[in-house]
């Protein structure tokens, strides 16, 4: 417990949340990394997996090859990039490493959702003369919600919690405050910096489950009121 208290000491102290190397400063940074990289990711794998989900061709074969990227460590990629002219690019390499660990889940289960959605109601929503279109959004989309959704959640906290190698290139973020307490082999603010991930992970997880729950209910009332 003793680490615990004097890892809460550290976090309380209010030296320790100011100036560019303060817990404020690599808590914004740690978040631009993260949220940067989860809107990337988002914006290929989710469109792309729902797509071939529609189509239902397609989508094993791409479901595959990003799956295979996850044998790869996101630190192996990382030092791949930090060799490369993108070096001097700022947090590029770290967005682009974070963005490739991200695409698996999302468009695993943006696929999966797609294509578990019930065939006799797709079937017989089209019977209603609905076009391709109308069946993907109003019957398809929602009913694949819940998969995309635990998808999503999961790339966010896996993005979160590695956004942290960052700091074994230099780089920003709360890794910098875990490195640095092993630097100076000040075991406390390793822990602080520790929690401190997994706090922000655990506030995006309950984040996205509400935005989930929400998203349910107006889908039901929507659902009713039709």
């Amino acid at each position: 417990m003793g680490i615990v208290t004097d890892a809460w000491s550290w976090l309380t102290t209010g030296a320790n949340w100011e100036g560019d190397g303060g817990i404020g400063s690599r808590l914004a940074e740690h978040v631009y990394v993260s949220g940067a990289a989860l809107l990337l990711a988002c914006a290929v794998a989710l469109p792309l997996g729902l797509w071939l989900g529609h189509l239902g061709k397609g989508g094993a074969t791409a479901v595959n090859l990003s799956n295979a990227g996850r044998a790869v460590p996101v630190f192996a990629v990382l030092a791949l990039f930090m060799v490369s002219p993108l070096r001097n690019a700022g947090y590029v390499p770290t967005v682009i490493a974070l963005v490739l660990f991200a695409v698996p889940p999302l468009l695993t289960n943006a696929y999966v959702g797609m294509r578990e959605v019930d065939r006799a109601v797709v079937e017989a929503a089209r019977g209603m003369g609905m076009s391709g279109g109308q069946v993907f959004r109003r019957v398809e989309l929602p009913l694949a919600r819940p998969l995309v959704m635990t998808g999503l959640r999961s790339a966010a906290v896996q993005v979160v919690a590695t956004a942290t190698i960052a700091a074994m290139v230099g780089q920003g973020g709360l890794g910098r405050i875990i490195t640095a307490g092993f630097n100076t082999y000040n075991t406390p603010q390793v822990v602080a910096g520790a929690l401190l991930v997994a706090l922000l992970a655990l506030t995006v997880e309950a984040l996205l489950v509400g935005a989930d729950r929400l998203l349910g209910r107006r889908a039901g009332n929507d659902g009713t009121a039709g």
